[in-house]
């Protein structure tokens, strides 16, 4: 009996199969697929229209000219031809206001270097050579001015007709006296005369 107990036993045990191992199948867990990374466009820059506050163009400073006095050349006497006629006079008119012309240029001139270079030197010796420079200007302008005034009792004398005459005989003065001497109130001879008188008197 114990014999056959074993046997039916093992039989059973037999017929009875091993009961299949369950396989758990492990899950990997499946990486999601990765993201392309899409390189971004940097954004279009917008243009800003700023507004640049335009420069005004420099002024150039431009020079005055200074006109130059016109060379006005010597009167060619026609054959024939009157003393102090009209287009003798008119010739002479045009050489003194030219010359008036001149003159108050160069007065202009020298007030306004007068007047920009009048500084104040701490050596006394460039003050005594600026004031000495100075002083000859003023002389020589005063001078002109008073031939400014000569010229236009000369302009006068052309519109009475009695420009070219001496003032103390009435002769002629003479068309190259005039051109060498366009104020010239007396001729030659008179104004020789004269010189000497001043000599011999001191006048």
């Amino acid at each position: 009996m114990p014999e056959t107990t074993k046997k039916t036993t093992k039989t059973k045990t037999a017929n009875k199969k091993a009961a299949p191992k369950k396989v758990v199948k492990k899950t990997t867990p499946k990486k999601a697929p990765a993201k392309k990374v899409v390189a971004k466009k940097p954004a279009p820059k917008k243009v800003v229209n700023k507004t640049v506050a335009k420069k005004a163009p420099a002024k150039k400073a431009v020079a005055k000219k200074t006109k130059k006095p016109v060379q006005i050349s010597s009167y060619k006497v026609k054959k024939n031809e009157k003393y102090m006629s009209a287009a003798m006079k008119k010739h002479f008119t045009q050489v003194l206001m030219e010359w008036r012309e001149h003159l108050r240029e160069e007065m202009q001139k020298t007030f306004d270097h007068l007047k920009n270079k009048g500084e104040t030197f701490a050596d006394p010796v460039d003050r005594a050579s600026q004031e000495e420079e100075f002083a000859f200007e003023l002389r020589t302008r005063d001078r002109e001015r008073k031939l400014i005034n000569k010229i236009a009792v000369s302009l006068e004398q052309i519109k009475q007709d009695d420009y070219g005459y001496c003032h103390a005989c009435g002769i002629e003065i003479g068309v190259k006296r005039l051109e060498a001497r366009p104020t010239a109130t007396h001729c030659i001879d008179c104004k020789t005369l004269d010189e000497i008188k001043e000599k011999q008197f001191g006048w």
